[in-house]
């Protein structure tokens, strides 16, 4: 499974998490196609963003303007979740990576303004990381 793939089957699972409250297994395999295996970048991704769920929903949270979190789509939501998971602990994830593929999951996904809320929200917490 290649990362973009395994970027886009962790939101899926992340949004499952937060909308139903499931257990993060049973999401996963829910999302994954009868041929597609959970690769190791892709369980790490989901484990490890709902296990540091707190902080990184406090550095999101940072970086919104006039929002609450919960007023966030949950698509937009799992997106950021997943990115500032990335950004904060895959240390070999180029940072800029990862905000480029989460803006282009929440093109392909969220609503019509969900790239540059994306955009804006990661933009921020990148320029707050390279300082």
């Amino acid at each position: 499974m290649n990362r973009r793939l395994a970027r886009l089957r962790a939101v899926q699972t992340l949004f499952q998490v937060d909308l139903t409250g499931i257990d993060w297994e049973e999401a996963l395999q829910n999302t994954l196609e009868k041929e597609e295996e959970a690769d190791d970048f892709l369980i790490e991704s989901v484990r490890g963003t709902l296990h540091d769920v707190e902080t990184i929903d406090e550095q999101i949270k940072e970086h919104l303007e006039n929002w609450s979190l919960d007023r966030v789509g949950n698509v937009d939501r799992a997106v950021l979740r997943k990115a500032v998971h990335e950004m904060m602990y895959m240390e070999d994830v180029p940072l800029h990576v990862s905000v480029n593929e989460a803006i282009e999951l929440a093109k392909a996904f969220g609503g019509d303004e969900s790239g540059k809320f994306v955009n804006g929200v990661l933009s921020s917490i990148l320029k707050k990381h390279e300082a």
